[in-house]
């Protein structure tokens, strides 16, 4: 109790500062409220959208008290949410003998009443474009299926081919009334209804009568049934996974089982060490960051209270008493500040949920306030308010009482011990991160450089001081605005350095996710396989049938190609055409057949090509001495392949160098429903093994006469050889193509694209950084001058030029932004150097026995460096040398 009353005066002191310095409360309000009232948006946002528990039980049971699903017999594992989370089959279904009606009724009772529930997706042919469905078939008149579909027009379905669709399909061109040309239906449904599907809100959506969407044994046809029986326990749940059933309970979702013991239940570990780990990260660098920026805030409100502690002291007051009032002054606008950004953070969310639900393709739940998440965050707040006080409080304690009351300043010198543990801990972290670089196969090496960044960031801010006092000390020669700005600086470190680390943290993150981002395009840009000679086009289209695989009818596999090659001259006049043939892989009755090529005798049977691939559906080409679609070829390699296809032999692709002169053919020949391959030994040829470094289109090219013995040949593609095809045409014949055959495509290879996400990223951290970067800068600078006023006054008073106080304040803004910028730049290299070996290396497998990878890749964003290193100080500056006033009415040395 007597605690609590120690406090107390403190807390009346610190309420009646804020009052009195209102400008500076507010500043400290808005450094603690700001991130406390986006993350509260966040949580807000983040918790509305997450459909959990009940809630995922009115979507996706309707009225029903479970759903189970069964592709099988065998045993099934699961989460609580099958659906969310995760099931499978611990040793794959068995098909043979499926989960029946019968063993459900024997689980859950004999009056179980059960209603099928097909899902899955199909496409709609609207006009001559094609629109993928979300597809449901159901019952809609059964009560047990009561809230899966909302009707606002029309009807529900009466007959076996009648469909209601949602708003997302109706805006695709559908209407009520309208037939649905569906992808393997036969007889068209009609869509009698529209209205709001239960889960999905802008994709399209038909629920229907059973066999009304999908074609019976559909491999997109996922079966279940609703359940009618009342609560499905957990242990209903596990017997019916015996069975091979998966089931999502209302009960269950209402009250599932301990994490643990379904993560136990399912063979592996839950995950959630890592998940806390990168929390604990995220949270350990934001507070790091908010106390760091409201620092200089509490140091100079420490500074103006010198004289209240001082007196304290004088008359008998303790270190301990004179620290809670700096303290106190924490707590108080802690707490302002955490309720404030509660509050506003509230009510951000609610605001901002129509803009969220325009970009999310599913519905949102109910506005939903986590009031324990909530409280945390608070917590945060306050803490970091708190924790900014700490070191203000700690100096103004230890303040020499005489001089302060004298009018002297009564700051102690600083500690030696401070940097030369910060240079340990930078040393500690350079050596954690080389660890973590060194074993990031081993799986914690990620961590261990997550580690080091704290680490080193820590050691940063212990070594700031001691940078600060090198500048002033090396000021000597700079002009007078610089070198006293640098020299005040160097005097009020406790305002100046949170500054001045507040951006290097700042600069240490972005230049940290700079690097690792760079890298991680760098390996992108350099792995790049082209499926084509740079600036070819190609016209593609699989002309078996999707759903079952079948060689479809020859005749019309070639009038399609006629057809196709007439729209592609047509729109492309000006481009050069040639025919792709290839090895047919479907055959007749469903079977699909797969070639492999082997080095005559041996034994080990090592794959020649680490992957192959390209814009030609066929994993052979024929040609007989073309092999201008064949991309990456060397002079040399091209010049030996076209020759050695000239003389009869078959050039067979190898990441590695092959010693031999033929080549082994084996076919594997897959029936539709067969679990194991038919091999056939189709021969040895003569061959002509041809080193290539990425991906080729196919793994080999057999010239005519072999290609017809191991196979049948057709076209694959048509090769599309111009100066420049632009985008607008590539648009133009792929919209005339897809009009044609809905599996016809057009690609034209222009070589690596730098995706936008990776501009974006880039983007984001340098304006991040920039706002972080100016806030703690401007805050720290416009603190300094008014702290600095006395000063300032006294050198206008003998004469100082009216802009000597703008070029003090830029001049202060550059020590501060310069000084904290290259500090961060340099510990940012240090994770930012690490992560990008585990970022970039990628293991390849084995190629001829000869391991094969990529990596590590290193690059480097300096213009992302330059401009927080140089221009945002020298921008920084700017601002403040235009904003500040350059004249103040004369004050008295001593407030």
């Amino acid at each position: 109790m007597s605690r609590l009353a120690g406090w107390r005066p403190a807390l009346r002191i610190a309420w009646r500062e804020a009052l009195r310095a209102k400008g500076r409360s507010l500043l400290v309000l808005a450094m603690i409220a700001l991130p406390v009232l986006a993350v509260t948006a966040a949580v807000v946002v983040i918790k509305t959208s997450e459909v959990r528990g009940l809630e995922a039980a009115d979507r996706d049971l309707g009225a029903a008290d479970a759903r189970i699903w069964t592709e099988g017999g065998g045993r099934v594992v699961q989460a609580a949410d099958p659906l969310r989370e995760s099931m499978w089959y611990l040793d794959g279904p068995d098909r043979e003998h499926p989960l029946t009606e019968e063993d459900v009724r024997e689980v859950l009772g004999h009056d179980t009443r059960l209603l099928p529930l097909g899902h899955g997706y199909t496409q709609v042919l609207v006009g001559e474009r094609s629109v993928d469905v979300e597809a449901t078939e159901v019952d809609l008149s059964d009560a047990m299926a009561e809230g899966l579909f909302e009707l606002t027009s029309g009807r529900l379905p009466e007959g076996g081919h009648e469909v209601v669709v949602n708003d997302a399909l109706l805006a695709k061109g559908v209407a009520v009334g309208d037939t649905l040309d569906l992808v393997g239906v036969q007889a068209a449904p009609v869509v009698v209804g529209a209205g709001r599907d239960a889960t999905y809100r802008d994709i399209p959506v038909a629920i229907g009568p059973a066999g009304s969407l999908l074609a019976e044994g559909s491999s997109h046809l996922l079966g279940s049934w609703l359940v009618e029986t009342g609560p499905v326990l957990w242990s209903d749940v596990l017997a019916l996974n015996e069975l091979g059933g998966a089931v999502q309970s209302r009960a269950v979702l209402a009250d599932p089982p301990p994490v643990r013991e379904m993560a136990e239940e399912m063979g592996y570990d839950t995950g959630m060490d890592e998940v806390y780990a990168v929390i604990a990260l995220i949270v350990t660098m934001a507070l790091l960051e908010v106390v760091l920026l409201a620092g200089p805030a509490f140091a100079v409100g420490a500074r103006r209270q010198s004289r209240t502690i001082a007196l304290l002291a004088a008359n008998g007051g303790t270190p301990v008493q004179g620290r809670r009032v700096v303290l106190a002054s924490g707590v108080v606008l802690g707490a302002l500040a955490a309720a404030l950004g509660v509050g506003l953070g509230i009510v951000t969310g609610w605001a901002v949920l129509p803009a969220v639900q325009r970009f999310n393709s599913a519905w949102l739940g109910p506005f939903e306030v986590p009031w324990t998440w909530l409280a945390g965050i608070a917590a945060f707040g306050v803490a970091s308010a708190f924790l900014a006080a700490v070191v203000p409080a700690w100096i103004a304690s230890r303040q020499d009482v005489v001089a302060v009351l004298a009018g002297r300043r009564g700051d102690r010198k600083p500690s030696a011990k401070s940097p030369v543990l910060g240079v340990v801990l930078v040393g500690i972290g350079i050596a954690s991160s080389a660890y973590g670089a060194v074993n990031s196969d081993s799986g914690n090496g990620a961590y261990w450089i997550a580690g080091s960044a704290i680490i080193s960031v820590l050691g940063m801010i212990l070594i700031v001081p001691l940078v600060v006092s090198l500048v002033a000390r090396l000021s000597g020669r700079f002009p007078l605005v610089l070198r006293y700005a640098a020299r005040d600086a160097a005097r009020h470190r406790t305002r100046t350095v949170p500054a001045v680390a507040a951006v290097a943290a700042t600069v240490a993150g972005v230049v940290a996710l700079g690097i690792a981002n760079a890298s991680d395009e760098a390996e992108n840009a350099s792995t790049y396989t082209p499926q084509l000679p740079m600036g070819m086009g190609s016209v593609t289209w699989y002309p078996g049938d999707t759903m079952t695989g079948e060689a479809p009818d020859r005749a019309e596999v070639a009038a399609t190609w006629a057809e196709l090659r007439d729209i592609a001259r047509a729109t492309l006049p000006e481009v050069e055409m040639h025919e792709v043939r290839g090895l047919q892989n479907n055959g007749a009755g469903g079977t699909y057949t797969n070639r492999m090529f082997r080095v005559p005798g041996d034994e080990t049977e090592h794959f020649l090509l680490q992957g192959y691939g390209g814009s030609w559906s066929a994993s052979e080409l024929v040609s007989d001495g073309d092999l201008s679609g064949i991309p990456g070829l060397e002079p040399g390699a091209l010049a030996q392949a076209e020759e050695a296809l000239a003389d009869g032999r078959v050039v067979v692709f190898s990441n590695a160098s092959v010693e031999a002169e033929r080549v082994e053919i084996t076919a594997e020949t897959w029936g539709p429903d067969s679990d194991q391959a038919e091999l056939d030994e189709l021969g040895a040829f003569p061959a002509a093994y041809v080193v290539v470094s990425g991906m080729p289109p196919a793994q080999a090219v057999l010239p005519t006469d072999v290609a017809e013995q191991v196979g049948e040949v057709a076209t694959v593609g048509l090769l599309l050889d111009g100066d420049s095809i632009s985008k607008d045409q590539e648009e133009a014949l792929d919209e005339a193509v897809g009009g044609l055959q809905q599996y016809a495509s057009v690609y034209v290879e222009r070589g690596y694209q730098r995706p936008a996400e990776a501009t974006i990223i880039l983007l984001v951290l340098g304006c991040l950084g920039g706002v972080l970067m100016l806030g703690g800068t401007l805050t720290a600078t416009f603190l300094a001058l008014s702290d600095a006023r006395p000063d300032l006054a006294t050198l206008s008073a003998v004469g100082a030029a009216p802009r000597t106080r703008r070029g003090v304040a830029a001049s202060y803004a550059v020590v501060v932004g310069f000084v904290g910028a290259l500090l961060g730049a340099a510990v940012g290299f240090i994770p930012g150097v690490a992560i990008s070996r585990p970022l970039t290396s990628m293991n390849q497998g084995f190629v001829q026995g000869v391991q094969q990878g990529s990596g590590p890749y290193l690059d480097i964003p300096w213009l992302l460096i330059l401009t927080l290193v140089v221009a945002l100080p020298l921008l920084t500056a700017a601002i403040v040398g235009l904003t500040a006033r350059s004249r103040l009415p004369l004050v008295a040395r001593l407030d």
